[in-house]
């Protein structure tokens, strides 16, 4: 005998669908003489009939992966979507960029290391995009010798 009916009226009192009704297998003799929707409520009080806990969806690799990212792993080529302006915009790796070149001129120029010319020079060549790192504006000044003479740098 199947138990279609009583399945249903279950599923119905537990408010959920029919396969997460539970049915104990050793007392199906109890459930096929439930008829009415009585009955199974009894069952279910007497925990002949119960709820299947729904199924969860694990956040373990998740979290695994993104603890692996945050130590810089999984970030190669091969796992790259989207153009290099996307992951980071232009204008960030601009600023990112200009803020300690500027900060160097400027501190250059309080040390009076170079003259306020050279320093009006410099920065505009940095706003035109001549030098990608502070490195490169201390190597250009040392090569163009821009440092005032009798001062050494530290």
């Amino acid at each position: 005998m199947k138990l279609n009916a009583q399945k249903r009226m279950a599923s119905e009192i537990l408010n959920c669908g029919e396969n997460r009704v539970y049915f104990d297998p050793y007392l199906i003799d109890e459930i096929k003489m439930a008829i009415t929707r009585e009955d199974i409520r009894n069952l279910i009080k007497e925990g002949v009939i119960k709820k299947k806990y729904k199924k969860g969806i694990s956040n373990y690799r998740k979290n695994l992966n993104h603890e692996r990212k945050k130590k810089g792993r999984g970030t190669g080529l091969g796992k790259r979507k989207g153009k290099k302006g996307a992951r980071t915009p232009k204008k960030r790796a601009w600023i990112r960029r200009i803020r300690p070149i500027r900060r160097e001129l400027k501190s250059l120029r309080d040390k009076k290391l170079i003259s306020t010319t050279n320093y009006r020079k410099l920065y505009k060549n940095a706003k035109g995009g001549m030098f990608h790192s502070v490195a490169h504006v201390n190597r250009y000044i040392t090569e163009k010798e821009l440092i005032k003479k009798g001062r050494r740098r530290k």
